[in-house]
């Protein structure tokens, strides 16, 4: 036991040393690496969440016959209908998987298509009763985890948490939005 806490504190220092020299690198422009690591440490840390958010919601949406996509997509129109690319948008997925698995739920009786009094061709989904009992299935486990996760992290850090990643997306969103044009230059005179 005590060789694998070794182990772990070794890897821990010797990151740190790593993350330490890359800081005091330089790209050629004498902007500091520190920013280009940092993105590298959240995208790893974003995809491992990825990972284990995908693996908990599968075994949180099985008890009530649903798959974690299933209910992604469901919870998505919980609150209000919308249009198979509203939710792709809302929920950063493609407009084509979400139209795949809502396909699936309206085959499987959990949702249906409902006409969009703003567009006639883009139905709205919307869950059905027996949708939203599958949903209220996964309630109990859901909030046992909540609870245990806020044990964890204590209510300040966990919401703290929250608000980081949500500050997180809305930036990046931001860098998705089109920049103003910088001028091209003119072609050098032959």
């Amino acid at each position: 036991m005590r060789e694998a806490a070794d182990e772990v504190t070794y890897g821990a220092t010797h990151e740190a040393a790593q993350v330490a020299q890359v800081a005091r690198e330089t790209l050629p422009s004498g902007e500091s690496r520190t920013q280009q690591d940092l993105l590298s440490r959240t995208a790893l840390g974003v995809f491992r969440l990825n990972g284990q958010f995908l693996a908990i919601s599968e075994e949180l949406a099985k008890p009530a016959g649903l798959t974690a996509a299933w209910w992604q997509v469901l919870g998505a129109v919980l609150r209000e209908p919308l249009p198979v690319a509203g939710i792709a948008r809302n929920m950063g997925i493609t407009r084509q998987s979400v139209q795949r698995i809502a396909d699936l739920l309206v085959a499987k009786g959990l949702a249906e298509y409902a006409p969009n009094p703003a567009h006639r061709r883009a139905k709205l989904l919307r869950p059905t009763e027996e949708g939203l009992d599958a949903v209220d299935r996964i309630g109990p486990g859901h909030a046992a985890l909540a609870a245990r996760l806020a044990a964890e992290l204590g209510d300040d850090a966990f919401a703290e948490t929250v608000r980081a990643l949500e500050r997180l997306a809305t930036a990046l969103d931001a860098l998705e939005s089109p920049a103003p044009s910088a001028p091209v230059p003119a072609p050098a005179p032959e």
